[in-house]
């Protein structure tokens, strides 16, 4: 009878982590009309083309980061593996390897980092940051060993220009309905991510482990399984990322994704993804990537450094996770009662 009686504004505001999500949402439009105002260049279509298709990688880690961070874990081999899956791909592909054997083999040896990690920390117990820093430099020595401490070449020397822009268009510069296929890419992945850790069994016990991992145990939660695939999750969007940068330069580069693992913590934690595991909503992630491409996107076009973008961005890192901290401790809810 409660329920029926609740507007529907109020239900929504129940689903655990919506409100942090929604604030992000609302913070996301007030950032972005404030640089409009600044410089209406913001406004342009060009432009809001550009910052769709830039806030789709950070939106395809900050899922990978999200499933991982919500198990109460983290993966710092994430940016490893966006190196491992645009080097080996370019690599296959400058040899004469067909575009889709190429990328499916990157796709196996960043599954392999993803089920290594999860058995690492789900089984072995090792503490995630470890064990991931661990995988970090392994995925990275590979994409150093891959085409023997060199980036490659492009890609078209290999698979010739035709089937090499074919690839290229496909992951990032082609457009369906007006808007780049990065952007079409990453949301298609949003909505099957986002309906699996809301929608089923697997996204459940995400959460419980999360949560209070005893308890998960107490209730039958497969822990070993499930925190692999929260690994194995954050290794599939990894890889497409990988593709997405291999497909942006027409080549491998060793460097790629550098630093990647922290942007997805970034997106991640903005949109109200707890560090601490347990808490948080993919549609707070989808703002918190958008709200870290607008604020680069905007203080880029008002001429700011980076080194300002960079200080704004990790100030507001830093304010989302002391609220998470303090909003957990309950201190706010002391408070009120005194």
């Amino acid at each position: 009878m409660n329920n029926k009686k609740q507007s529907p504004i109020k239900r929504l505001l129940a689903v655990k982590g919506m409100g942090a999500a929604l604030t992000a949402f609302v913070g996301l439009v007030i950032i972005y009309i404030a640089f409009g105002l600044i410089n209406s260049a913001v406004f342009s279509s060009n432009n809001i083309l550009n910052l769709l298709r830039s806030m789709s990688k950070y939106l395809l880690i900050g899922i990978a980061q999200s499933y991982v961070l919500i198990t109460g874990n983290i993966d710092l081999s994430i940016g490893s593996m966006v190196a491992m899956s645009a080097m080996i791909s370019a690599t296959l592909m400058t040899l004469g390897v067909s575009p889709l054997l190429a990328v499916l083999v990157a796709l196996l040896c960043c599954l392999v980092i993803g089920i290594i990690n999860g058995i690492l920390v789900g089984k072995f117990k090792l503490p995630p940051f470890i064990a991931t820093l661990g995988t970090m430099f392994v995925g990275r020595g590979i994409a150093y060993m891959v085409n023997n401490n060199r980036n490659t070449d492009a890609i078209a020397t290999g698979i010739g220009k035709e089937t090499g822009d074919k690839f290229q268009n496909f992951f990032y510069y082609g457009t369906t309905a007006g808007v780049y296929n990065t952007f079409w890419i990453a949301i298609i992945m949003f909505v099957i991510f986002f309906f699996l850790l809301s929608k089923t069994r697997t996204g459940r016990h995400i959460y419980a482990i999360g949560s209070n991992i005893d308890a998960a145990k107490l209730s039958g939660v497969n822990v070993v399984a499930t925190t692999t695939k929260a690994y194995l999750v954050s290794a599939v969007c990894s890889w497409v990322v990988g593709l997405i940068l291999c497909a942006q330069a027409g080549m491998g580069n060793m460097e790629a994704g550098n630093m990647y693992e922290m942007y997805g913590v970034a997106a991640g934690v903005i949109g109200g993804v707890s560090p601490l595991g347990g808490t948080g909503i993919l549609l707070g992630t989808l703002a918190g990537s958008a709200v870290w491409q607008t604020l680069e996107n905007g203080l880029n076009m008002i001429g700011a450094q980076v080194g300002i973008q960079r200080l704004v961005i990790g100030i507001i890192v830093v304010v989302a996770v002391l609220l998470d901290v303090v909003l957990r401790s309950g201190q706010f809810a002391k408070k009120k009662k005194g």
